[in-house]
């Protein structure tokens, strides 16, 4: 599963660059490779001062190496390596009124010292932070939201929205982050 996904990370980043050009009409992305010491590495494309958008990025990461002493504790799975790619964005639009976007969609998996897969999944989410809420964004952003879920199971909206609402709580402001904590999480464990 990683090299198909490792690919429509990097293909969803050149569509989405293109069409947010082609959207600001004024500015272009400007990309850095950077590498992790680790294992891997990624691409960054940073968008700034445009016409639209007051600035950007949208990015994807590779990286694989031996699993943090943190990660392992979390995981109770000592001695492991991982291999994790993903994409992530966030929009800043000059305009106070429309709303700032943020996603990210990652693909983990993790092994033992011997290479057999010991475990996989898909995760992500994104949200919409209004400035000034208008009650067609938040409706429509829900309803593009919930027949993306839709596609692949009728539960998994209800279910989502909910890990998010819980996720995208603001505690020390005591409240949420966005559209009503609105946003999408997807946490998918294969072969489980």
């Amino acid at each position: 599963m990683k090299t198909p996904f490792q690919a429509y990370i990097l293909d969803l980043q050149d569509q989405i660059t293109s069409a947010i050009e082609a959207l600001d009409g004024k500015a272009n992305f400007h990309e850095d490779h950077w590498k992790r010491p680790e294992g891997g590495g990624g691409r960054t494309r940073v968008i700034a001062e445009g016409a639209v958008f007051e600035k950007g990025g949208v990015n994807t990461s590779s990286v694989h190496g031996p699993l943090p002493k943190s990660m392992q504790d979390y995981f109770k799975q000592p001695e492991a390596d991982f291999f994790a790619c993903g994409l992530s964005l966030v929009l800043h639009p000059h305009n106070p009124m429309v709303p700032t976007v943020h996603a990210n969609w990652r693909y983990f998996e993790m092994y033992d010292k011997e290479g057999q897969l010991l475990d996989q999944w898909f995760g992500g989410g994104l949200d919409l932070t209004p400035y000034y809420l208008f009650e067609e964004d938040a409706q429509h952003f829900h309803q593009i939201c919930k027949e993306a879920c839709d596609r692949h199971h009728p539960e998994f909206y209800a279910r989502y929205k909910k890990r998010c609402d819980e996720y995208f709580w603001n505690h020390h402001r005591n409240e949420a982050r966005g559209l009503g904590g609105s946003s999408l999480i997807i946490a998918a464990r294969i072969n489980r």
